[in-house]
């Protein structure tokens, strides 16, 4: 399992984006923190700018199909994703994300 983490200027566009990412199966769920600031190179200057973090839980054999539908639903010309490997978790919580990024029965 990974934890990949974006950003996003809005909580309603992050809202819409986790959204349809965990209907699409590819996150099992996203947790949208806002109050977050960012200062950051951009262009031929450094932006700060308030953002909202979203953390959301996915599968290694998922992150490609990931990146692409982000990249496809996310407003910033280079949104940032990035991905740790999760070591350890509770067993019954591990178990609920694999469950949940299974496909539906047909």
């Amino acid at each position: 399992m990974l934890l990949a983490f974006t950003t996003f200027a809005s909580a309603e566009d992050a809202a819409r984006v986790v959204r349809t990412l965990v209907e699409e199966r590819l996150i099992a769920c996203g947790n949208l923190l806002p109050g977050a600031r960012s200062l950051y190179r951009w262009k031929d200057g450094v932006a700060d700018q308030a953002e909202v973090v979203v953390l959301m839980k996915t599968r290694k054999q998922d992150w490609t199909a990931l990146m692409s539908r982000l990249h496809e639903l996310h407003p910033y010309e280079t949104p940032e994703l990035i991905a740790v490997r999760i070591a350890a978790g509770a067993p019954k919580y591990m178990a609920w994300l694999d469950a949940a990024l299974e496909p539906e029965p047909e």
